[in-house]
């Protein structure tokens, strides 16, 4: 499956401190067609945006991207609702990292997530947004990625990442280790905290980029 053309007619995560957004978790659903986003009938095949994200940023990137690219959106949310991560000096992030950094082959080793019900053969592509979390990928999409990139077999996987200044290597890793029958498309998408304001010119830049793929 490729991209051919998918970007081609655009006009134009959060850090390891992010803290819990209180809005309505978004289950697959599809947006009306924004002003001056890419035509579905150039698309080729359908795209998710699944995201996960711990404060606004995150967020924030993805809804500036559903108006430049018609694509299904899923939010992933923890099963145990209120934990701020940063707490006591980001104990609780950084020890759920350690968990999965130990036995990444082990279920038990990732935090509960709700369900998100997501039919993979709809989709040819997968935008996957998380924040970056201790130089990995937050926990929660780990989870996610865990559970279901075995389904993302032969998609088109792009990737964009949240930091504060952290580089994204070693989520790009846990990307390509969850899932790991993907089509990465490069390059990666990487929008430091600072940044996330700049959003829209920045998603706007990266599209056409990954328009061909490149397979890892």
């Amino acid at each position: 499956m490729l991209l051919s053309g998918m970007f081609l007619t655009i006009s134009a995560c959060g850090t390891g401190s992010e803290r819990t957004e209180t809005e309505t978790p978004v289950q697959p659903e599809t947006p009306s067609q924004p002003d001056g986003g890419t035509d579905s009938s150039n698309v080729s095949g359908k795209t998710l945006i699944v995201y996960y994200s711990f404060t606004n940023n995150t967020r924030t990137i993805v809804e500036e991207l559903q108006k430049q690219l018609p694509a299904d959106v899923a939010r992933i949310e923890p099963a145990e609702k209120g934990v701020d991560y940063a707490a006591n000096n980001y104990a609780e992030g950084s020890n759920l990292i350690a968990a999965i950094r130990a036995e990444p082959d082990k279920a038990s080793s990732y935090p509960a997530i709700d369900e998100v019900n997501v039919d993979f053969a709809d989709y040819a592509n997968i935008i996957v947004a998380t924040p970056l979390w201790w130089s990995n990928m937050a926990a929660p999409m780990q989870t996610f990625l865990f559970q279901h990139g075995k389904e993302m077999a032969g998609k088109n996987i792009a990737l964009i990442v949240s930091s504060a200044s952290s580089g994204i290597s070693g989520v790009e890793a846990d990307a390509k280790r969850l899932i790991p029958d993907g089509h990465f498309l490069t390059p990666s998408l990487w929008i430091r905290s600072a940044q996330t304001a700049n959003s829209r010119s920045l998603i706007a830049e990266w599209l056409p980029k990954i328009a061909t793929p490149k397979h890892a």
